[in-house]
């Protein structure tokens, strides 16, 4: 990689943010991987436990995915016995089953064992900064489109 090459992508937001993406990514896979869950499953099920009854539609919101990845990770954990999903009209609110509110603890200690992990590396307080910055550069473009 030339010299001209590898400084344009490191100054493209593009290929920097989707190169984190995956560095942190993998960091969580690992995480979450030890109790049989993938992060997104895993944060779906936290939310689901702290907002029982939450609407697919507000989850989506919620975990900024598209209601169809959504609605694919609920079935997942209904049919792992995580969640239940009861329909009022059209509209699907799902509930932890005692099994789901069961993962609670260790799911808390992946999220604080993934923290940990990236803290180490890039210090906490950087860590919580590129957090903040990350979050506005997002509501910010989201906000755009």
């Amino acid at each position: 990689m030339t010299k001209e090459s590898k400084q344009l992508l490191n100054c493209c937001l593009y290929f920097t943010a989707n190169s984190l993406a995956r560095t942190i990514s993998r960091m969580a896979e690992e995480e979450f991987g030890k109790l049989g869950l993938s992060p997104s499953h895993a944060f779906l099920l936290m939310v689901a436990v702290d907002e029982p009854g939450i609407s697919q539609k507000d989850l989506a919101e919620h975990l900024h995915l598209a209601q169809s990845t959504v609605s694919r990770f609920v079935d997942s954990l209904v049919l792992r016995g995580f969640v239940e999903k009861k329909a009022t009209g059209k509209v699907a609110h799902i509930f932890p089953t005692a099994k789901g509110e069961a993962q609670v603890e260790e799911m808390n200690a992946a999220w604080h064992a993934l923290y940990q992990r990236y803290s180490a590396i890039l210090g906490e307080e950087e860590g919580k900064h590129l957090t903040r910055l990350a979050d506005e550069a997002h509501r910010k473009l989201e906000a755009e489109d």
